[in-house]
This record gives structure tokens, C-alpha cells and sequence, in this order.
């Protein structure tokens, strides 16, 4: 056998050992990949209607003294806060039942529009006053945390 002959076999034994192993290799970095974006894929946040859940969720990322403010205010002030609540998630439920009525009444629907704007109103004004209050009182990096909120949001105070 010459050497002409034999190195076309070796090259061929050779290069499909390396296709091989070159194949099984990508195909265990893809695998790699995908199980780790399955476990690294965060939960998907839910939005929790109740604005008590809300106000905790931002008090948990406060100082403990300016958490400890905003607790106290809002236990000051649950009743009237838990009254805007209702009044404005009954509002809105009456928006839905006017759009599944039929015979359809386009001028239901704008009273229901305009009851929930009221209610929306009054319940932003008792939240942000309990807010206000709260923040009158709070240290400057309480204030600056609730200015930052969410955490880790990038602030156009920051970017100066």
C-alpha cells in the first residue's frame, strides 16, 4: 500500500471521529443553554389588586424607621383607604356590566365611566395624601427609595 492510498483513509476515520465528537459537543452546549434559561427564567410578577399588598411591597424596601412611618399611616387611615378601594373596584366592575348588557346602552357605560373616575380620583387622593404625610416625616433615603421605586429602576437623578 502506498502512501497515496493510505492517507485518504486515515483523513476520513479521522475527520468523522472529529464530527463526532464536534456534534456531540454542540449539541450538548444547546441543551446546556436551554436548561438554563428554564432555570434562570424569573417568575412572572402579578400585579395584586389590593393596595394594601402594594404598600407593603414598597415598605419592605425602606428603611425600618420609614417603613415603620408608613405602616403607621396607613393603619391611620385604612378605613377611609379600604372605603376608595371599594368604591373605586365597584366602579370599575360596573363599567364590565354595562359593556356585557344587551341591549347595549352607550349611555350607561359613560355614567359607569364617569363613577369610576370619581372613584379613581378620590382613591388616588387618599392614597397619595397618606403618602405625602408619610413622606413628611421620612429620612432623605426613605424618600429617595420612594422615589426610586421600583428597586433598582434607573432615575433620572441617577443618570446626572
Amino acid at each position: 500500500m502506498s502512501v497515496a492510498q493510505f492517507a485518504p483513509a486515515a483523513l476520513s476515520r479521522g475527520s468523522s471521529r472529529w464530527l463526532l465528537l464536534g456534534s456531540l459537543a454542540l449539541n450538548l452546549f444547546f441543551v446546556g443553554i436551554a436548561v438554563a434559561m428554564a432555570i434562570r427564567t424569573p417568575a412572572q410578577p402579578t400585579w395584586d389588586r389590593d393596595v394594601f399588598v402594594r404598600i407593603e411591597r414598597i415598605a419592605a424596601t425602606l428603611p425600618a424607621a420609614d417603613a415603620d412611618l408608613l405602616r403607621g399611616e396607613v393603619k391611620a387611615r385604612r378605613p377611609a383607604l379600604e372605603d376608595a378601594q371599594h368604591q373605586f373596584l365597584t366602579a370599575r366592575e360596573q363599567i364590565h356590566t354595562a359593556l356585557r348588557r344587551d341591549p347595549f346602552s352607550a349611555e350607561d357605560m359613560r355614567a359607569a365611566m364617569a363613577k369610576t373616575r370619581a372613584a379613581r380620583q378620590n382613591f388616588d387622593q387618599t392614597l397619595q395624601g397618606i403618602f405625602a404625610e408619610a413622606a413628611s416625616r421620612m429620612s432623605n433615603s426613605g424618600r429617595n427609595a420612594l422615589a426610586d421605586w421600583p428597586p433598582n429602576r434607573k432615575s433620572a437623578s441617577k443618570d446626572k
